[in-house]
């Protein structure tokens, strides 16, 4: 079974870099222009799309709430795996930007890509976090997305339990831009790819209705993240096989 997974984790692997290559010219001349990134942000998808129809991975996505392709959220997942980045370049329709570790920037690349494209932080310096967070509320006020990973990065030990307590980072910028939030239970990703081999398995996403956050204030931010886990969490708990 080890080499089955092993050869399946390089046939993905290969797919994955050479659609990637293929699409990179255009990428790089479309990162040239602010006014050109929207092309990159679909090439991304396309890249995505591709990929998981060449992998073999069937999508079942679930909408419990029609999401308006053109306002601007908050998306917060749990975060299990590796694959869960691709997954999210692939299966969100709105204009976005992640919030992600800065050390993404180091990959040949994919890490010019990325710090055009995205906002870096290291979290582990406050200034960074302080100038991400600032990029990231701008972009909501200019009607751009943010998707981010409440739990900070793949911490769990024991999926598909979520770490808590949550980062500030999405609900305070939610709150401070009046925009909702919408959950999304990642179900299968850590059954695929929990370290850098891969197994088949179907791909199941839940897209839960936004919570709005019209009214909100610093002081119900404790309340809005343990909202958004009793949401996410449940849902994991229920898939769990």
């Amino acid at each position: 079974m080890k080499l089955l997974s092993w050869l399946y984790t390089a046939w993905c692997l290969f797919w994955l870099v050479l659609i990637f290559f293929l699409l990179y010219p255009i990428v790089f001349i479309s990162l040239q222009k602010e006014e050109w990134k929207i092309v990159a942000h679909h090439c991304n998808r396309i890249w995505g799309k591709t990929f998981f129809l060449l992998a073999g991975m069937p999508l079942k996505i679930t909408y419990e709430a029609k999401l308006d392709p053109k306002k601007a959220y908050v998306f917060c997942a749990n975060h299990f795996s590796y694959l869960d980045i691709a997954l999210m370049g692939t299966i969100i329709r709105n204009y976005f930007a992640f919030l992600g570790k800065s050390s993404v920037k180091k990959v040949p690349l994919f890490g010019y890509m990325f710090t055009q494209l995205h906002i870096q932080v290291d979290r582990s310096d406050k200034s960074s976090r302080t100038k991400a967070l600032k990029r990231a509320i701008k972009a909501l006020k200019a009607g751009r997305s943010i998707m981010i990973f409440p739990e900070g990065g793949i911490h769990s030990t024991d999926f598909p339990q979520m770490v808590q307590p949550f980062k500030d980072g999405a609900f305070s910028m939610a709150i401070e831009n009046q925009v909702p939030i919408v959950p999304i239970s990642l179900v299968d990703n850590y059954k695929i790819m929990p370290n850098i081999r891969m197994s088949w398995h179907p791909l199941r996403v839940i897209f839960h209705t936004p919570i709005e956050t019209t009214g909100m204030t610093k002081d119900n931010l404790a309340a809005l993240k343990q909202q958004v886990y009793e949401v996410i969490q449940p849902t994991l708990n229920k898939y769990t096989d």
